[in-house]
């Protein structure tokens, strides 16, 4: 058995890529590696952090945990209860924000115990924050007056990973960012090509990586050989990533680290199996009664739907349409919350379907719907069913014109997925820190919902395990799981990397 690899984690979120690292194992059952810090500025995010470091301590999460996340008890005083534990927990998850002087001054007293206790079996992760780089985030900025790119810090936030690299001089790092980094420049000066130069010669020099790429030592990389599909390495959604390995020049690491590609992709439907059915909500007023007849008067705007319909398969449509109607008066029964939990789907990969799975489990969190308004439940209802009756969502074209929204803009292609559907056959489109914002985009694929996804099944599609909960109110707890690593696809670079040190002491 060899010590764990010890992990500085930076810039941490939720803890999705600390996570898949932290389950990997080693031959004899033992963890592969171990994080010694992580750092998080966000005080929600900070908080799911902490709480998943606590119940690292155990071999078996304590049942007061089981308890709670399933809605039967109040959250524990779980420095209480368990001290011991809850102490680490707060030493290994930092909530700062780095770049600061009294971040920086913490971080190097913990990289000087690191590297005195772990040798060369270290590890530096993380991913500087993207919405400088993030194609949505330029168009947002692009309209902001006297913007200028230079004066933004948050395009050069790598530069601080770059400094802890410097630091630490691990024996191998892990940087993951959006694909929009490829094309962002600050005037003329092309970011990504910076980024390289920068970690190639941190510290004594790093050989960088790519994970997908069939890249022979010697040659050097194209940007977009950095790029990984989730989608092809079994994680349920089309999210596609820039992940950076390097490996530190004086080590020999045999043949490069690859992912192993996987040839079936998991599906949408698949993925939400074992969470029970939910109704949505009003939005700003009480909805016991009131849903039902917003849910009548969506399906008699949608089933005036006839001459106008896109498709190729009306009939399809139709009966789609009728199921809900005749499921209307159950649905409406079911509440806008459910912590139960059945079993996982039979078609999903043993592999994936064993990192979600906690048998211990007794319910989940996160299970509960949000709000909608009257006249987005019948442009829901239409898009599901037409997504159930041609296999894909509907773009903004293919709205009649009674469903279509009042912009100006509507057809020009500008809001062409305003209203996406994840289609129940294929994986999932990315999810992102923008299903915060109104659902509109993370359409749930069974039409007799009629509703957006909840945070619990965007955590499936994003591979964290049923028992991880997230700190925070429901917005706070939406922006976490979309701007996570999947976990169950850093759980693959982690297993990836193990060889590089199988020699290191």
């Amino acid at each position: 058995m060899s010590k764990p690899v010890q992990i500085i984690d930076l810039f941490s979120g939720p803890g999705g890529l600390g996570e898949g690292f932290s389950s990997c194992m080693q031959t004899d059952g033992s963890r592969a590696y171990e994080i010694s810090v992580s750092i998080e500025k966000d005080s929600a995010a900070h908080k799911t952090l902490r709480l998943r470091a606590f119940l690292r301590q155990f071999s078996e999460f304590p049942p007061e945990y089981y308890s709670w996340i399933s809605g039967k008890h109040d959250c524990p005083d779980w420095k209480k209860l368990y001290p011991r534990e809850w102490n680490a927990a707060e030493n290994e998850a930092v909530c700062a924000e780095l770049g600061k002087a009294e971040t920086t001054a913490l971080l190097s007293e913990r990289i000087s115990e690191t590297n005195r206790t772990a040798g060369d079996r270290t590890l530096l992760i993380g991913g500087p924050p993207c919405q400088a780089y993030s194609l949505a985030g330029r168009s947002r900025n692009a309209g902001i007056e006297d913007y200028r790119p230079k004066d933004d810090e948050r395009n050069f936030l790598y530069r601080e990973y770059c400094r802890v690299l410097n630091e630490l001089s691990p024996a191998v790092f892990v940087m993951e960012n959006v694909k929009g980094m490829l094309s962002s420049s600050v005037e003329g000066l092309a970011i990504f090509e910076q980024v390289l130069s920068d970690l190639q010669t941190a510290g004594p020099g790093y050989r960088l990586m790519s994970l997908s790429a069939n890249i022979q030592p010697g040659d050097h990389p194209e940007p977009k050989d950095f790029v990984i599909r989730a989608e092809d390495h079994g994680v349920p959604q089309a999210r596609h990533r820039v992940i950076i390995v390097g490996i530190r020049s004086d080590i020999d690491a045999g043949s490069a680290p690859r992912l192993r590609r996987r040839n079936t992709k998991a599906q949408v439907k698949d993925m939400l199996t074992g969470l029970p059915r939910l109704r949505s909500g009003l939005s700003r007023r009480d909805d016991e009664y009131a849903w039902y007849d917003a849910v009548v008067d969506a399906i008699e705007a949608v089933g005036q739907v006839t001459r106008e319909y896109p498709g190729e398969n009306f009939r399809s449509f139709q009966d789609e349409l009728d199921r809900v109607e005749e499921r209307l008066l159950a649905t409406s029964q079911m509440g806008r919350t459910n912590h139960a939990r059945k079993p996982l789907s039979r078609k999903l990969q043993p592999e994936l379907a064993a990192f979600l799975d906690d048998p211990n489990l007794i319910g989940v969190s996160g299970h509960e719907t949000r709000g909608h308004m009257p006249s987005d439940l019948a442009r829901y209802l239409y898009a599901a069913c037409f997504a159930k009756a041609e296999g894909l969502s509907p773009r903004a074209h293919q709205f009649p014109d009674i469903l279509a929204p009042n912009h100006k803009n509507w057809k020009t292609g500008k809001f062409n997925d305003r209203f996406r559907v994840q289609v129940g056959n294929a994986p999932a489109s990315t999810v992102t820190s923008h299903i915060s914002k109104d659902g509109h985009y993370f359409i749930h694929p069974d039409p007799t919902q009629c509703r957006s996804l909840t945070v619990r099944e965007a955590a499936r599609l994003q591979t964290f395990p049923d028992n991880y909960h997230f700190m925070g109110n429901r917005t706070e707890q939406f922006v976490q799981v979309g701007n996570a690593v999947p976990p169950f696809l850093a759980r693959q670079i982690a297993e990836a990397l193990l060889p590089v040190f199988s020699d290191l002491v």
